[in-house]
């Protein structure tokens, strides 16, 4: 056993009363053991008892949706076998790269157990931005988009303003946004209700640009597994410096070889030379976005202290972090990837309409946030949920298109799996609760 599982004996014996007026040695103390020291020294015997006592305690993680994507998997590669193909996981990737992005907002709201309802308005006002601005007026192309993202910042940070500042709740703060911006995007389109996307620009290249070299997708898949392993190394090395206990070098290992599995086989798929393009540039981009949040999200300050909100904002006031700047920033961006997200769904349907953002758009990202894994209640939860929760609801709509299944069967469906999500996050937090460690 290492050092940091035991202390030193000690010989002092404390005094005990009696009537005899006698004093009797006390017993010897036991050694403080990290019962996080014992499990990974137990092996796999310690680990599954580890295991087995978070499921009961409430604390699932992410495992329902990795179950829930194993059996998508299973059930619709039985029905169709090209269900695993390169060209379906290539329009999962794609599909579930703009929706996602605007997903990843979300989450940040969710975190603070609050609600946008107007993520899907902002995305059409985006939209609508950025072909105005570059199609009817001739501006540059990297200059309107930029422009795009901006206005949803700041339509964001204007719901954030009221609810921050005024006191309106967010669910009527945000669902006035969703009316008012859908009528903004209206007015803005005029009478010709949609804008194509011009051939070549950077909006049509969002969903439309493939990187057909293999060692592009090889190549991302290398950085991906180096950049895993270097976090766990880099996380352990600090731990052992703080005296923690830290993850051994054998469980970094095969944690990096798992991954390392997963990320190679995607880009085997998306390389096959029947049915596929190569690498996506819009999963090359919602990868990018994801990364950079997580690591807003668990490395930073802001990131600690939107958790802090989430959980007690009464508390995180006393501890003197500025709850009305968090809750404004959040809603600002919400607001700037609902905006980015618009673009790509702008680029996969050949332009801007009135209908970008519109639909079910709004029930997809919120839906792909709580699937994914965050709590709706605040406070707890994982940017990669937006990941998890898209290609579930992705794959879902991609198998049921394959077996020719209608919309509605679609709709319900997707609805049962989100009100599955909810009932799991419920349960679980009432189960923790119950355990003592919620």
């Amino acid at each position: 056993m290492s050092d940091l599982a035991k202390t030193p004996e000690t010989s002092a014996e404390a005094p005990r009363v009696s009537t005899d007026k006698t004093t009797a040695p006390s017993a010897a103390p036991v050694p403080a053991v990290d019962p996080r020291l014992l499990v990974r020294e137990e092996g796999l015997k310690g680990y599954w008892s580890e295991f087995t006592r978070k499921v009961r305690g409430g604390e699932l993680g992410s495992l329902p949706v990795l179950v829930g994507l194993i059996v998508i998997a299973i059930v619709f590669q039985l029905q169709n076998s090209n269900f695993l193909s390169a060209s379906s996981v290539a329009n999962i990737a794609v599909y579930s790269s703009g929706l996602g992005i605007m997903a990843v907002g979300i989450v940040f709201v969710l975190l603070l157990g609050e609600i946008d309802l107007s993520v899907g308005s902002v995305a059409g006002v985006g939209a609508a931005v950025w072909a105005v601005l570059n199609v009817n007026h001739g501006w540059n192309d990297w200059l309107a988009v930029l422009v795009a993202v901006l206005s949803g910042t700041a339509l964001g940070a204007l719901h954030g303003f009221f609810f921050a500042k005024i006191g309106v709740p967010a669910f009527v703060v945000t669902l006035a946004g969703f009316l008012g911006w859908s009528g903004l995007q209206e007015w803005m389109m005029g009478g010709e209700g949609s804008i194509n996307t011009p051939s070549g620009s950077i909006v049509e290249n969002l969903t439309n640009y493939f990187f057909e070299d293999k060692a592009a997708g090889y190549g991302l898949a290398l950085v991906a597994v180096l950049a895993y392993a270097a976090s766990l190394l880099v996380d352990g090395r600090r731990r052992r410096s703080a005296g923690l206990p830290a993850r051994p070098t054998s469980e970094i290992a095969l944690r990096t070889g798992i991954v390392a599995i997963l990320c190679f086989a995607v880009a085997y798929v998306l390389n096959e030379p029947s049915g596929a393009r190569g690498l996506p540039l819009a999963l090359v981009l919602f990868l990018a976005v994801l990364v950079v949040a997580d690591f807003v999200a668990r490395r930073t300050a802001f990131g600690r202290q939107v958790f802090a909100v989430g959980g007690n904002p009464e508390a995180a006031r006393r501890a003197g972090i500025s709850v009305d700047r968090i809750r404004i920033t959040v809603f600002a961006l919400s607001g700037m990837l609902g905006a980015f997200g618009g673009l790509f769904i702008a680029s996969l349907s050949g332009g801007a309409t009135k209908s970008v953002g519109g639909g079910n758009t709004l029930m997809l990202v919120i839906a792909a946030a709580v699937i994914g894994g965050t709590s709706l209640f605040g406070g707890r939860g994982k940017v990669w949920s937006a990941l998890l929760g898209m290609i579930v609801i992705q794959s879902i709509q991609q198998g049921l298109n394959m077996i020719g299944m209608a919309n509605a069967i679609q709709y319900m469906i997707t609805g049962a799996v989100l009100l599955a999500a909810v009932v799991i996050d419920s349960v679980s937090r009432r189960t923790q609760k119950t355990a003592g460690r919620a």
